[in-house]
């Protein structure tokens, strides 16, 4: 696609953008009204002259991500989209109904190239990321599709949000802009898989964004087996850049766990665990992996997740178990695009 990305465009930049078509001011309140409405084309945009319609059609497009397909958990209703975007690539999305509100997970790239081996979306390897515009598109489709207003983001879906810096960033200003979804820093959580890097670049922006790290693991030997970032951070490294993030933005972390049976959900795990997350404001949320036919990782079961979670709070920490939602439709990331391809 050539031209303006129109959907990555903050109003101000799309006032500039007509002012310089010779059109007035409150035609780019029109336009940005309409992207805010989600719509795929131009001709939906009825308010505006025809004229102006296939001009703006000339200059630039409308990022979409169309509903290739879409499934419906019969557990719980949690609703599964294969996304197609404008250059026919697939990614995922899982909208969450709780009783705040609606809940989308949304993608950030094409595949995941950081290689964390219980992972689906990183099988393949890295596509492309995404723009700004097609992580926002996701949430404008999901909404017009239920017709619900969605209040929570999660950036947990395919993709590496870090590796994709700019583009998040961007998406960020977009998505809580006043005029246009409003959904405020404080109802998205973005989850990384340790770029320290990334951390400390996001801490400098003073964001009140949940950051989520998924964790895994309590020590390098085990994380470095299950995640290839851990090799260039180590959990030593994480963690101080955990503290330093903390203190920063006075925001409290959510550690991401995935319990996999035999791994990393020892009695002596969690002891680690809890030993190495001591004093920091933070929540440990201890996941049932998600089994995939890439691997033979198992979920522990209900026990030694009952087990782990009780040593830990035993320590002083705050955990919970993430509710599996959307089992029956391939809910996890990755999962159906793998299925589909």
């Amino acid at each position: 696609m050539t031209g303006f990305d129109y959907r990555s465009m903050t109003r101000p930049e799309l006032e500039a953008a007509l002012a310089d078509l010779g059109q007035p001011r409150y035609r780019a309140g029109q336009f940005f009204s309409w992207l805010q409405k989600g719509v795929t084309s131009f001709d939906e945009m009825t308010n505006l002259p025809a004229s102006l319609r296939q001009t703006l059609a000339e200059k630039g497009y409308l990022a979409n991500a169309a509903v290739e397909a879409r499934f419906v958990s019969q557990i719980d209703g949690t609703v599964k989209y294969l996304f197609r975007l404008n250059d026919g690539n697939l990614i995922e999305g899982v909208l969450m109904s709780y009783h705040h509100g609606y809940s989308l997970c949304v993608s950030t790239q094409v595949g995941c190239r950081m290689g964390c081996s219980f992972c689906a979306s990183t099988v393949d390897g890295l596509t492309r990321s995404l723009t700004a515009s097609e992580i926002l598109a996701q949430i404008m489709t999901a909404s017009r599709t239920e017709g619900v207003r969605v209040s929570h983001i999660v950036l947990m879906g395919m993709g590496e949000p870090f590796d994709n810096y700019g583009a998040v960033v961007r998406f960020l200003e977009l998505v809580g802009a006043p005029e246009g979804l409003n959904i405020g820093a404080r109802h998205i959580s973005l989850s990384t898989c340790g770029r320290v890097d990334g951390i400390r670049r996001f801490m400098e922006l003073g964001s009140q964004v949940t950051l989520s790290i998924s964790l895994h693991a309590p020590n390098d030997e085990i994380r470095s087996r299950l995640m290839p970032i851990n090799k260039k951070y180590g959990v030593d490294e994480l963690l101080d850049a955990c503290r330093d993030y903390i203190a920063a933005t006075g925001r409290r972390i959510s550690f991401e766990y995935a319990m996999i049976r035999g791994v990393n959900d020892t009695d002596a795990c969690a002891e680690e665990l809890a030993a190495k997350l001591k004093g920091m404001l933070c929540h440990v949320n201890l996941i049932p992996a998600n089994e995939i036919r890439e691997n033979d990782y198992r979920r522990s079961d209900a026990a030694r997740l009952k087990q782990f979670q009780a040593l830990l709070e035993k320590r002083g920490l705050t955990v919970t178990v993430r509710r599996t939602l959307g089992a029956d439709v391939s809910a996890s990331c990755g999962q159906l695009r793998q299925h589909r391809q």
